[in-house]
């Protein structure tokens, strides 16, 4: 009689999967109860304000009823392209007041904006400069430098001292990051980076340090990097220029931290005569894996979630899900499950 080899076979196999799978998935719950545990631990410092770019277009709206071309459905709510932008606006102050209740928000735009926010810790604050479409990421850099040059007139007149995190509006902060500001005390500027040669470094998260000092060297720093994009990436004034030309600022000034890239732990590094922090983006700028065949996992002890592009949608369905279960490991879970499809926000 014949031996069932096969069978044998897959019964190795599936036991050797599920070894495999084993050390994954303590890992996840490992991260996701420390996640949950975070808001019991947060930071009580120095003040954090956010800082972040946003305009508006000319679009159609939906407040007369009718369902405009371009509207995208999420839940129960449809939404025209400028509805979607001030929903995606709110829901990042939203995620902030839950895990940095006591940070505020400041909103750059241009004076010639129509819009308003109706959230207390929220403010606006109209900076001139040119924030059509083709220019918005050239003078995103521009709208930062003129807000630190203008916090540095205001310095002697504060009573606290307060760090930034300018950030683009696409994200959720999941966690307190005021630690940063304590656990690196020497830093002026911080960035995240990942390992990737063409763009190691993403401009969607720079921590500045409140201090005078800290604010005049992160100014100076921009500076050089609004100098580089205008000299040699103004082609990609749209789209990327700004991280090209970030990287390459770095690039020429501390070609060493090119080697540290793939090894996911933070480390500083004097750019120019500005000391600059090294985040990991898989902690600090995480964004949710995107096609079939993507699923790494979540990274251990994640902070900051950015649903870059076409995850959108993503943000809100996970604002929505936190909002019903106020289970924020619960709704990472979904961010992890759902990241694998495309979406078209």
């Amino acid at each position: 009689m014949a031996v069932p080899r096969p069978r044998i076979r897959a019964l190795r196999r599936g036991t050797l999967l599920l070894f495999l799978l084993v050390p994954l998935i303590y890992s996840g719950l490992r991260a996701l109860n420390k996640i949950g545990l975070s808001s019991e631990e947060n930071y009580s410092g120095e003040h954090v304000s956010f800082v972040t770019v946003f305009t508006t277009y000319n679009s159609v709206s939906a407040g007369d009823g009718n369902v405009p071309p371009d509207s995208v459905t999420v839940g129960n709510s449809s939404y025209s392209k400028i509805e979607r932008s001030m929903t995606i606006l709110n829901t990042f102050i939203s995620f902030i007041k839950v895990s940095m209740p006591r940070s505020d928000v400041i909103i750059l735009t241009d004076p010639g904006s129509k819009f308003s926010v109706n959230q207390g810790s929220a403010t606006l604050l109209p900076i001139e400069g040119n924030y059509s479409r083709g220019n918005l990421m050239l003078q995103r850099i521009k709208t930062y430098i003129a807000f630190l040059e203008q916090k540095l007139v205001e310095f002697d007149r504060t009573e606290r001292l307060n760090h930034f995190v300018l950030t683009d509006s696409d994200i959720a902060v999941v966690d307190d990051l005021g630690h940063i500001f304590e656990k690196y005390p020497h830093f002026h500027l911080a960035v995240t980076f990942r390992n990737n040669k063409g763009q190691p470094l993403n401009s969607g998260f720079v921590a500045v340090r409140g201090t005078r000092d800290g604010i005049t060297k992160a100014a100076e720093f921009l500076k050089q990097v609004l100098k580089a994009y205008s000299l040699r990436y103004i082609k990609a004034a749209r789209m990327l220029g700004d991280q090209l030309a970030l990287a390459w600022v770095v690039k020429s000034h501390l070609p060493s931290a090119l080697g540290k890239f793939s090894k996911h732990e933070a480390f500083t590094g004097e750019v120019n005569g500005t000391s600059v922090l090294f985040l990991p983006c898989a902690v600090y700028n995480w964004t949710p894996p995107e096609g079939a065949g993507q699923f790494h996992g979540i990274p251990l002890d994640v902070k900051v979630v950015h649903f870059k592009g076409s995850r959108k949608r993503l943000m809100l369905e996970a604002w929505n899900f936190y909002n019903s279960t106020s289970k924020m490991s619960d709704m990472l879970c979904l961010i992890l499950r759902s990241g694998r499809t495309k979406y078209d926000f």
